[in-house]
């Protein structure tokens, strides 16, 4: 792996006010935990913004391909996502209301499929041919929902979101390559890197009803939605896929997709194996 500084700062040297408003947006947001957001949200907030933040910095400074690290990042953060998850968010579903809990996790999973495939149609029309725009309202929604998860049940730890924002270091770094090869400023990434806090902040001050049904189809709806975003984020190790046309590997290269494969199974097992260690340590 190479670097070419002089091409990666045609990305790093063009400021985008859209991603310094985010990134302000986010600082003044911070004083709401004076106002009584809870802080463990604003840690989730800002560690989504340093991992996205930091794995575009990353990728804008990165040539040449990198598959393998590509796939380790994405299987990493799907493993988590799907344990946390199924671990955290189900079984509280289904503990409130199992009718409700259930129907609500089905409705994340179809919401946040149509979502994705509406924005991929979406992307292919000139006027909304944008990935940061995507990612910003991505980031934007699964801030409001992680919000209003910790609104609904304050008691949770860390490791739950945490583990559901880990996505956002490969993304970022995917996305950041995609830029810097259009000569795009790889900085309005600032936006979706701030773009959960933005949400997550000011949701987590609401405060719903507390009632079985109601915590059962928010905590539902959250599992479902990321459990999709999870199963998005599986390393496809196939020509034309997403981690294959991030790396830039060519179509030919067979062998290289076969390792990937093993790699691709092992990441993802990795991070479900480590979300478990860290639940044997707090629990």
């Amino acid at each position: 792996m190479g670097t070419d500084t002089g091409s990666a700062n045609i990305g790093l040297d063009r400021p985008s006010l859209v991603g310094v408003a985010g990134v302000v947006g986010l600082v003044g947001l911070t004083g709401l935990v004076l106002a009584g957001a809870p802080w463990k949200v604003l840690v989730i907030s800002w560690v989504a913004f340093a991992a996205m933040a930091g794995a575009a910095a990353l990728g804008a400074r990165t040539d040449g391909e990198d598959a393998v690290g590509l796939v380790w990042g994405y299987g990493l953060a799907s493993g988590a996502m799907v344990t946390s998850a199924a671990v955290f968010l189900v079984p509280q579903a289904i503990g409130f209301d199992s009718a409700v809990g259930g129907f609500g996790v089905a409705a994340g999973l179809l919401g946040g499929y149509s979502g994705h495939t509406v924005g991929h149609r979406l992307s292919h029309r000139e006027a909304f041919d944008s990935a940061p725009a995507q990612l910003a309202a991505h980031s934007l929604s699964a801030g409001a929902i992680i919000g209003l998860v910790y609104a609904a049940l304050p008691g949770l730890g860390l490791l739950l979101g945490l583990s559901i924002v880990s996505h956002k270091g490969p993304a970022g770094y995917a996305a950041a390559r995609r830029l810097r090869g259009a000569d795009e400023p790889v900085s309005v990434l600032l936006l979706p890197s701030a773009g959960v806090g933005l949400t997550a902040i000011p949701t987590a001050l609401l405060q719903p009803p507390s009632t079985p049904a109601v915590n059962a189809a928010i905590f539902g709806f959250a599992a479902g939605v990321f459990l999709h975003v999870a199963m998005d984020f599986l390393p496809e190790c196939e020509v034309g896929g997403e981690v294959t046309e991030a790396a830039g590997v060519d179509a030919d290269a067979h062998a290289l997709l076969d390792r990937m494969r093993v790699h691709a199974v092992a990441s993802t097992v990795a991070g479900a194996l480590a979300v478990f260690g860290a639940w044997l340590v707090v629990a």
